[in-house]
């Protein structure tokens, strides 16, 4: 398969799509109405980028999505579920009207040249803490979901993906080419995330035992 080829995108605001990640959309302005027409004809793929409303332009990294379900409704909307592919480079782009269709090429993840599996396993370890201190945190029941992804990379992309309402790190971890490299930002980022939530969750214990009474 060639490394280049041309892709119809769709920039969204705060979104970053990743390999292997379900998307749902909505689709009702005419000019993507558009596109996903010009797309269900072709392989039913198209690009993913988020839009980076501070520079006022999309990012250059992205992902592919492939539609898996449609349905278009009476008034012309459609409402679609996408999955995410393999992740692109946008490298320059060819057409802006009627839609954006760009230049891209696909983009992977270097050979590991250390050991991505005890990476991946800290990782797993530190998200499980943060899972318990939630839960403990808002007395609800809150556990990982019984199915995810066990390979390092595919496990990464689905660690980044649930870092929700952070695009922009969200953004940095999609365009990080090394494994390694995404499982230790990662490893940081719910480090940080464990202890804010450990130091809250001994407030909410302390203000308990406070406000119990004592016979």
């Amino acid at each position: 398969m060639s490394s280049l080829r041309e892709l119809p995108v769709f920039p969204l605001p705060e979104v970053v799509l990743f390999p292997g990640s379900p998307l749902p959309l909505h689709i009702f302005e005419y000019r993507y109405r558009m596109m996903m027409a010009s797309v269900l004809e072709t392989d039913k793929r198209f690009g993913v980028l988020m839009w980076n409303p501070q520079e006022g332009r999309p990012a250059s990294v992205g992902c592919c999505a492939e539609i898996l379900r449609y349905e278009r409704l009476p008034d012309g909307r459609m409402m679609i579920l996408t999955l995410g592919q393999q992740r692109f480079q946008v490298l320059n782009y060819v057409r802006e009207k009627p839609f954006r269709v760009a230049l891209v090429e696909w983009i992977e993840d270097a050979s590991p040249t250390e050991d991505v599996q005890s990476l991946a396993r800290e990782v797993k370890e530190l998200l499980q803490d943060v899972v318990q201190l939630s839960a403990k945190l808002t007395d609800q029941e809150v556990d990982l979901p019984e199915k995810y992804p066990t390979l390092p990379r595919e496990f990464s992309y689905w660690v980044a993906s649930n870092f929700q309402g952070a695009p922009l790190e969200q953004q940095a971890l999609l365009e990080m080419q090394d494994t390694a490299g995404r499982l230790r930002r990662e490893s940081e980022i719910l480090a940080s995330t464990r202890s804010h939530l450990a130091a809250r969750t001994a407030l909410k214990e302390a203000f308990k035992d406070q406000a119990e009474p004592n016979f």
